[in-house]
């Protein structure tokens, strides 16, 4: 099953706040404070980490949870680069090489 890219509509309707109450949260000030988590609730904009973090807060839950599809997305993305990576360092650095095989196995689905 695929997996939203975040679920930041779903956590704040289930915590029961607004757009401008989460906006306040985030310490966004100004008329646009609740388009920019409109923003991010739609992902058409990925919001800092500074803000990730402070949804981690406010819902109570990981950063990865939060963003899952976004979260499963990088790390198909790490265990290709690292996989490629690995081929190239096999034969210059095979220590190296080991601890490579270690983020692919854990990053592998």
């Amino acid at each position: 099953m695929a997996s939203l890219l975040n679920y930041l509509r779903t956590n704040r309707k289930r915590s029961a706040l607004s757009q401008e109450e989460v906006a306040f949260m985030l310490g966004g000030i100004g008329e646009s404070k609740s388009s920019r988590i409109s923003r991010y609730e739609s992902c058409s904009r990925e919001p800092t980490l500074a803000a990730a973090l402070a949804y981690e807060v406010i819902y109570g839950k990981p950063v990865r949870e939060l963003f899952a599809g976004l979260y499963e997305q990088v790390e198909q993305d790490v265990a290709k680069r690292a996989k490629l990576l690995s081929y190239r360092k096999r034969a210059l650095h095979p220590k190296r090489h080991e601890s490579l095989i270690n983020i692919i196995s854990k990053a592998a689905p």
